[in-house]
């Protein structure tokens, strides 16, 4: 049977890529997205197709939202606040955009007897672990950020109503997400930063803050194989790589694919770039590859890919 997947946020970043990959093998697409981030070129070559239903509309509007979601077999809620800043400044927004929102979609799934959901996750949720590589039954959880906070209810939500109510999920905890399309994150910022003055760079922090990248193509891969192959109730993965790079070294990778000369590192200082910044991050990712799926490239492999499309699309 042919599989009508709902994806929250379909307009995004990954979103997008998720609707390009899943719309080919066939499966019905609605895209729920209220362009907050996401953006309609993204998804422009499936207007119109038979396959695909694009609805403008937020996902605070639980009404709406149970409307739109009748009739469907999977849920892919990716949508989220994609500025982990802005929390810090507008204290309630990943409250509302990340856990509030992530109810009204488990609320419209118990009422329109939807049962599978896949839940965009993050590595946030660990805060500063002791344990590196990070596997997913390290504990406590005690997340240092509002974004992290608020991701990890959004888990709590999700093992809670498909044990209440007979649904199943998985969760999948992202390392840095890379590739085209981005609307925000360090490559994102870098080049606009270098496009305003392509004599200096200012990198917050010292610097130092190393974590594993993943090229958006391996996520999506990542997610439609362990979807196929999680058999339990609740089914948790980490998603990343074996190795990880630092900001300076993603800086200077840049700077030499944009073909700029004498660059100056503007270092802000300290070990974080932001409140609730966590300095070094590395999943462990046994897990996903012992159901038979692993990375195609390591960090800096993915991190090049993502600084040569991001390039394209933003014409340094």
């Amino acid at each position: 049977m042919v599989k009508k997947v709902f994806i929250t946020g379909g307009a995004g970043f990954i979103g997008s890529h998720l609707a390009d990959v899943i719309a080919h093998k066939g499966w019905q697409v609605t895209v729920y997205d209220d362009l907050s981030s996401g953006k309609k070129e993204f998804i422009r070559r499936h207007m119109g197709q038979g396959y695909f239903q694009f609805i403008q509309a937020d996902l605070l509007d639980l009404p709406k939202l149970i409307k739109s979601m009748e009739g469907h077999d999977l849920v892919f809620h990716l949508a989220a606040n994609p500025d982990i800043r802005h929390g810090i400044k507008y204290t309630d927004t990943d409250l509302k955009q990340n856990t509030i929102v992530t109810y009204n979609v488990l609320e419209a799934m118990r009422v329109n007897k939807v049962k599978d959901i896949v839940l965009a996750s993050t590595s946030a949720i660990y805060g500063e672990p002791r344990v590196m590589p990070t596997p997913e039954d390290y504990g406590p959880l005690l997340p240092i950020s509002l974004y992290g906070a608020s991701k990890l209810a959004c888990e709590a939500l999700c093992a809670s109503f498909a044990r209440t109510f007979g649904m199943k999920c998985w969760i999948f905890r992202f390392a840095n997400i890379v590739g085209g399309r981005g609307t925000h994150g360090l490559i994102f910022d870098f080049i606009h930063k270098l496009k305003s003055d392509p004599k200096k760079l200012e990198i917050l922090g010292n610097g130092k803050q190393a974590k594993s990248y993943l090229l958006v193509d391996d996520c999506v891969q990542a997610m439609l194989h362990a979807y196929a192959r999680g058999k339990a109730r609740v089914n948790v993965y980490n998603l990343g790589c074996d190795d990880t790079i630092d900001v300076t070294a993603i800086a200077k990778l840049l700077i030499g694919k944009a073909g700029l000369k004498d660059v100056k590192l503007i270092f802000t200082g300290g070990k974080r770039g932001w409140p609730g910044d966590v300095p070094r991050m590395s999943l462990a990712v046994d897990k996903i590859n012992g159901v038979g799926w692993k990375s195609r490239r390591g960090s800096r492999q993915a991190v090049e890919i993502a600084i040569e499309r991001t390039l394209q699309e933003c014409k340094l």
